[in-house]
């Protein structure tokens, strides 16, 4: 069963400066007009560096009318007004449906989690990916097995989604968690064994967690806790104490490493078609890692 715990999300060097709009966000960059110290959540994207909302919006610094263009996210996304609004609503979606596979039971659950091919008694048939049921490697992804699985997968969401969609703008965000996800789901449906079922948002959080790596990177913030935590929840990963898919949370890592390179690290004349490409290109492994296991399989 596919499950991971997290800490709370890294944090900087005791002596780095906090962000002057969220004193209790540390961090090492500041806006290239006023100098004030800004955390990502507040970065806006600029010519040269990075600026605060209150500059962009005196239009000093950008050579235009304040209104002239909208304020862009380090990757180039649009700032908005609530930066965590798509993790809210993941977090939500995932704890109705849980809510859902305890009303209805294991009949819902058999039905949408992931699983390579295997005959499913309360289904009464034969079911899995290899049987055309693709949509189990989406589905997979909203399900969990227990109430402590969903809390630790929640809280590492809430963590760090939050931060993560606020520097990277919403449509990256939502690209990158489902990719992810489904990264996650295609190395399971490749290596795991085929009436092994999997379930569970570790994937894609592993995605968000191995993008917010290259985020702290190309921030130049202290590395240090990010790979301590890595190492933590890789040791959790491999222990033969939990019933994990380790290869769900290898996928996602991979997958979210290399978006979130594209994501943050793509140069700005062509940064739309690296990001989204280098994501296509992600999406495209998927499809094959999927065909490739039904050839085994079917």
């Amino acid at each position: 069963m596919d499950q991971a715990g997290s800490s709370p999300g890294p944090q900087d060097a005791p002596s780095t400066p906090t962000c002057y709009r969220h004193p209790g966000t540390e961090t090492g960059v500041r806006c290239t007009r006023c100098e004030r110290p800004i955390c990502p959540e507040c970065m806006v994207s600029a010519s040269v560096g990075f600026q605060c909302p209150e500059c962009v919006r005196d239009g000093s610094g950008t050579g235009h009318a304040p209104n002239a263009a909208r304020p862009r996210t380090v990757a180039g996304g649009t700032v908005t007004a609530d930066p965590r609004l798509l993790t809210k609503i993941l977090l939500g979606l995932n704890v109705a449906v849980y809510v859902i596979q305890l009303a209805v039971g294991d009949k819902f659950t058999d039905s949408f989690s992931l699983i390579g091919r295997a005959y499913v008694p309360e289904l009464t048939s034969l079911e899995g990916v290899a049987e055309g049921q693709w949509y189990r490697l989406l589905t997979s992804m909203f399900l969990h097995g227990s109430e402590m699985h969903i809390i630790f997968n929640m809280l590492s969401l809430w963590w760090i989604g939050g931060p993560l969609e606020a520097a990277l703008g919403r449509a990256r965000y939502l690209t990158l968690y489902l990719v992810s996800g489904l990264a996650g789901s295609a190395l399971t449906y490749l290596l795991a064994a085929p009436n092994q079922p999997s379930l569970g948002a570790s994937g894609a959080i592993f995605g968000l967690f191995g993008a917010t790596a290259v985020l702290m990177r190309r921030l130049r913030y202290d590395m240090r806790p990010v790979i301590a935590l890595l190492v933590i929840n890789l040791i959790f990963t491999f222990s033969p104490a939990f019933n994990i898919a380790w290869q769900a949370h290898i996928g996602g890592l991979v997958a979210g490493v290399v978006m979130g390179y594209a994501m943050v690290h793509a140069p700005r004349k062509r940064r739309t078609l690296v990001q989204y490409g280098t994501c296509a290109v992600v999406l495209a492994a998927v499809i094959v890692l999927t065909l490739v296991r039904n050839g085994q399989l079917v």
